[in-house]
């Protein structure tokens, strides 16, 4: 049907630490990888950098979980890019490296290349994303699971308020300078993120209870990064602590 477009389900899943958001994300990630493996042969998923994650990629890392994942039929990508070198401290890349990569038998995964020119970086990788799912001209990758965080802004990957990706409907991945950072990022769009199967948030702290409350007001107008973030034909997963629930941290 031309124009249809589904209501939008958000799951909002609310524990009392980061240990057992992990466990949840986990579970929802091996049955999208159960998922698309058994329907396409593999599964394709994008991760996002930040200190909320680790926990979760520190599980994925464990004997009884990394070892029963079928690392051979996952395809890795990252949400957004810093644009420094693989090896320095603020690469998501080298985040995702150190806690989970190191520790399993994931062959393939793709960096954005932040030590190149940003604008080169965004264009190889878009062709990346071209090349690897088969794309036509036009067309938009759809990733089986990606992972996102948000901040006390409202941004989310590297999509912050009055960014260009916010209005960009062609491409797949943008470079952009981002003053509130005084540095260059590199970031999948925002089309790219709502054509994906199931898009999974983290998010902690009681400072994130105000914006947390604003993103999940799905009958508002987005105004926030993160709001615009609504799945067209998938999931939109919220895996929240309950000091960010709440408000209040615990003691």
């Amino acid at each position: 049907m031309s124009g249809y477009r589904r209501s939008i389900h958000l799951n909002l899943h609310i524990h009392r630490d980061p240990a057992a958001m992990a466990e949840r994300c986990a579970h929802i990630f091996a049955e999208q990888c159960e998922q698309a493996i058994n329907e396409r042969g593999t599964c394709s998923i994008a991760l996002s950098g930040g200190v909320t994650p680790i926990p979760f990629f520190h599980l994925l890392a464990r004997d009884d979980w990394g070892k029963h994942l079928p690392w051979e039929k996952i395809n890795i990508y990252w949400v957004d890019e810093r644009c420094v070198g693989p090896d320095h401290q603020d690469s998501n890349y080298g985040l995702v490296r150190r806690e989970l990569l190191a520790h399993v038998a994931a062959t393939h995964y793709y960096r954005m290349k932040g030590e190149s020119d940003p604008v080169l970086a965004a264009q190889a990788y878009e062709q990346k994303l071209y090349t690897e799912f088969a794309l036509s001209e036009g067309e938009i990758p759809r990733f089986d699971f990606i992972m996102l965080g948000m901040g006390e802004d409202g941004h989310t990957g590297s999509i912050f308020a009055g960014s260009p990706a916010l209005v960009e409907k062609k491409r797949l991945v943008i470079d952009q300078y981002v003053p509130e950072r005084a540095a260059d990022r590199l970031t999948l769009t925002l089309p790219v993120l709502n054509n994906a199967r199931c898009c999974v948030f983290m998010v902690t702290g009681a400072e994130k209870h105000n914006v947390l409350s604003k993103a999940l007001d799905l009958l508002a107008e987005p105004t926030m990064p993160a709001q615009m973030v609504r799945p067209t034909f998938g999931d939109l997963v919220w895996i929240v602590d309950e000091a960010a629930a709440t408000g209040v941290e615990r003691n």
